[in-house]
């Protein structure tokens, strides 16, 4: 299936997944116009992968990693990582312009809306864009 933008029925995905044999979902989120008190908090960036990895049921492979650099105030703020047993979920928060841009891939089937609009609650987002794409 080709890169789908914006939503996709979690009842679609699942029979992709059986019926194709995929290996895996991928969704990039982009989120602007955040709180810009909630992404530039490590913890609270730790507290949204953690939920994230419980929302969609996978399960995390050490704790979260998060760090903050950049030289460029364009693109400067914290990272994260978090391995997964399926894979890898990941993001960038950009102070300066209060965007997040998520990147969440596993090997297990989620419902990748519910998950675009946990994230958009949760950095209180104004703006959401995202891609949803199967891996075969």
């Amino acid at each position: 299936m080709e890169l789908k933008e914006g939503r996709m029925d979690y009842e679609v995905i699942k029979k992709e997944f059986a019926e194709h044999k995929m290996w895996g979902l991928s969704t990039s989120i982009d989120l602007y116009d955040c709180d810009h008190e909630t992404i530039s908090n490590a913890e609270k960036i730790k507290q949204f992968v953690v939920e994230v990895c419980d929302k969609i049921k996978v399960k995390r492979f050490g704790e979260p990693t998060v760090v903050k650099f950049g030289a460029d105030p364009k693109v400067s703020g914290y990272s994260m990582t978090q391995l997964i047993e399926s894979s890898l979920v990941s993001g960038h928060f950009a102070e300066t312009s209060n965007a997040a841009y998520l990147d969440i891939f596993s090997c297990a089937p989620y419902d990748a809306n519910a998950l675009m609009d946990y994230a958009k609650e949760f950095f209180k987002a104004q703006k959401c864009n995202s891609k949803i794409q199967y891996r075969y």
